[in-house]
């Protein structure tokens, strides 16, 4: 959920840039466009987030398992 908001900013963001180079103000385009950039990264980082933590709940799951089959 948190990855698609980001995204949704990001892309929010390169059509506010747009509009501002398209009004020729390039300093605020160029601030837009990098706060556009930064979202983007910002659910980058919400997408690994979410496979990590997925990929270690299978890990503990595997090592329950695997320690209840020595018993």
């Amino acid at each position: 959920m948190t990855e698609r908001i980001w995204t949704i900013v990001a892309a929010l963001f390169a059509v506010a840039a747009g509009v501002l180079l398209w009004w020729n103000n390039l300093p605020a385009a160029f601030v837009t466009a990098t706060l556009g950039a930064v979202a983007w990264f910002l659910s980058h980082r919400a997408q690994m987030r979410a496979k990590i933590i997925a990929a270690e709940e299978i890990s503990n799951d595997q090592d329950s398992y695997e320690e209840s089959d020595e018993e």
